[in-house]
C-alpha cells in the first residue's frame, strides 16, 4: 500500500525545478500540504482540483511524513 502511494508522487528536474508533485501533474506536494494545513478539507482541494484522487492527497501526506523521517533534528 505505502508503495502505491509513493509511486502517485514524483520528482522531475523538468518539472516545477525538481519539487516533489503529483505524478502527471504540475501540481507540488507542499500545496496540498499547505492547504490541509490551512484547513481546507479533501474535499474542498479535490473540487478545487478535479484531476485529483483521494490517493493522491493520502500519498502527499505519506510523502511529507517518509520526508521529514529522514531529516536530521538539530537542537538548539
Amino acid at each position: 500500500m505505502k508503495a502505491r502511494l509513493l509511486n502517485r508522487i514524483e520528482t522531475n528536474p523538468n518539472i516545477m525545478f525538481g519539487k516533489p508533485v503529483i505524478r502527471g501533474s504540475r501540481l507540488p506536494v507542499e500545496i496540498i500540504l499547505e492547504k490541509l494545513a490551512y484547513g481546507e478539507t479533501e474535499d474542498e482541494i479535490l473540487k478545487e482540483y478535479p484531476f485529483l484522487k483521494k490517493e493522491d492527497i493520502k500519498a502527499a501526506l505519506l510523502f511529507a511524513a517518509k520526508t521529514i523521517s529522514l531529516e536530521e533534528v538539530m537542537q538548539t
